[in-house]
């Protein structure tokens, strides 16, 4: 996923190796930002809390808010309930309350201070199986999730 702040771009997250979670690729947690103005990348920034791919996000008072997503281990593959924001100011990262599904490939925007997460699967698409929600969950970004 990307977001944008103060006109530089922040690539967030991903997949390498593969384009499935379940043919041998994984998951990484970097974040790179990208100065359009001066057509260079800049040193790495602060890693992810958890490394995830098929997440959404938003952008919203100079920060990223990265949502949802799809994880495996050596156990399971799953869909990722976190949401946590990235704040290039200062190059952290806070974990924030969960969304109440885990769910991966869904959709993000900011409107107002709502962060609005809608639809994705909740299920790993590596099990052949996908089970898709229509669910629409807000984030109110001055106060927490109504």
């Amino acid at each position: 996923t990307a977001g944008v702040v103060n006109g530089k771009v922040y690539v967030i997250g991903g997949r390498v190796g593969g384009a499935f979670v379940s043919s041998g690729s994984s998951n990484v947690g970097i974040v790179e930002e990208y100065d359009p103005a001066t057509d260079t990348w800049g040193a790495p920034r602060a890693r992810m809390p958890s490394a995830r791919s098929a997440m959404s996000s938003g952008t919203w008072g100079g920060k990223i808010y990265v949502t949802g997503g799809e994880g495996q281990d050596y156990v399971a593959m799953f869909a990722f309930r976190a949401l946590e924001a990235y704040d290039p100011g200062t190059n952290t990262w806070t974990v924030l309350p969960n969304m109440p599904v885990g769910r991966h490939g869904l959709a993000g925007a900011v409107v107002g201070n709502r962060l609005h997460m809608v639809s994705g699967d909740v299920q790993s698409a590596g099990t052949g199986v996908q089970v898709h929600t229509d669910s629409h969950d807000a984030y109110e970004l001055d106060g927490g999730k109504k």
